[in-house]
């Protein structure tokens, strides 16, 4: 219920703004908006559903493999006394626990295109332990709001237009996403673990999120010794031989279970198209919708009188010429970027908002795609309080990026 009513509201603001513009001279706005919807209906199958289907085939088959070798079903022993806390509909040794695990890995270190499919057949194996299938679960609704604050502690893409458009220190924003990113993370956990009723204060979840705090210094550490350009480099080659020790994990695994790993490959990539095709109606509905908020110049009046209501209070508006990705990084990441890139070109890749605008671009993750994805890939219609729980890390973490970035860049 809560989509549709986002879904018909992204429709009709674009109408009222396009009548605006239409008022104040700009007789080619609905021309534009229309383009927009071909185009984004487009971009969703060729752009994302086809790509996806190579992917989505070969990962599906390769944690296939890792499933029928107990290769997960390990890592789900590993992990599952901190995700019984935080998912206690899950049983503990339940192999959904691993693809839990891989698929925040591989978000953490931005490796988008495996993150994906295995996120897809985590939901896949919650929506197997779900009552109700055609209502989102909490220990569904908890992965979700996870996943649209984006934890990442590796901004490869971020870092490496920053070098691009010339900033001085492309790594510069490395630390300060870091603790954005993680301050969204935990503003998620709260807010899902409160609306659960789960005890948050437990030894084990403490204990766990302490660790991760540990770890994250310690890498923030490292990072900081090293040279721009070798971080670069450090970050995608521990990136790339993470993601391919697993697939060697994987089949090691299934020759020492004696499992017919090319077999058990094809039985698992037979879904990936499958799950791609599915997903598509809900890619389309969702991009079109919009596309049409974006092409009517909401945008631009949504920023202005963010700038001007600051101005009233006397508030200092330096942040506001980066607002417009933050704003739009729930809608469409590939948006954001674009916006981000402009951000740069037109204040500059070291100024207070060209970095900015890239921390909003980490903060989060783009939530109204990820949940259009996902629970679309399983048929999930009442998304209950997800969308509010991924907008709730959303804010937060675009009121730490503030914060942080006066802190560290002013």
């Amino acid at each position: 219920m809560v989509l549709n009513y986002i879904w018909i509201g992204f429709f009709l603001v674009g109408m009222i703004v396009a009548v605006i513009q239409c008022f104040l001279g700009d007789y080619t706005v609905f021309e534009k908006i229309v383009a927009g919807t071909f185009k984004m209906s487009h971009f969703a199958v060729m752009g994302i559903a086809l790509p996806l289907t190579g992917v989505m085939t070969l990962w599906l088959g390769l944690l296939n493999i890792g499933e029928k070798a107990g290769a997960v079903r390990f890592l789900s022993k590993i992990i599952g006394p901190f995700f019984s806390k935080l998912f206690p509909e899950i049983p503990k040794d339940h192999p959904v626990n691993g693809q839990l695990l891989m698929n925040f890995s591989a978000n953490m270190l931005g490796l988008d295109n495996a993150a994906t499919p295995m996120g897809l057949k985590a939901m896949n194996s919650l929506q197997e332990l779900n009552p109700n299938k055609e209502e989102a679960s909490n220990a569904q609704i908890m992965f979700l709001a996870l996943n649209t604050s984006g934890l990442t502690l590796i901004p490869i893409m971020i870092m490496g237009q920053r070098s691009e458009l010339g900033a001085s220190d492309p790594t510069d924003i490395l630390i300060p996403l870091i603790l954005t990113t993680f301050t969204s993370t935990l503003a998620a956990i709260l807010f899902v673990g409160i609306k659960q009723r789960l005890n948050l204060l437990n030894p084990v979840v403490i204990s766990w999120i302490l660790g991760i705090c540990a770890f994250i210094g310690l890498v923030m550490w490292g990072m900081s010794e090293l040279s721009p350009e070798n971080i670069r480099v450090v970050s995608k080659l521990a990136s790339n031989f993470l993601l391919f020790s697993i697939i060697i994990c994987f089949i090691v695994a299934a020759l020492i279970k004696k499992v017919n790993a090319y077999e058990a490959f094809i039985e698992g990539a037979k879904s990936g198209f499958e799950t791609s095709i599915k997903v598509i109606p809900y890619l389309v509905g969702m991009l079109v919708a919009i596309g049409v908020f974006n092409e009517s110049g909401a945008m631009k009046y949504i920023t202005c009188g963010l700038k001007s209501m600051f101005e009233v209070f006397s508030i200092n508006t330096d942040f506001v010429d980066a607002l417009k990705v933050a704003i739009m990084k729930p809608l469409s990441g590939t948006g954001a970027r674009s916006l981000m890139i402009d951000t740069m070109k037109n204040f500059g890749a070291d100024s207070f908002p060209g970095r900015l605008s890239c921390l909003f671009q980490g903060a989060a993750d783009t939530t109204f795609y990820v949940i259009a994805l996902y629970f679309g890939s399983v048929g999930i219609k009442k998304t209950r309080y997800a969308v509010t729980a991924g907008l709730f890390a959303d804010i937060v973490g675009v009121i730490a990026a503030i914060f942080i970035a006066y802190y560290f860049f002013k």
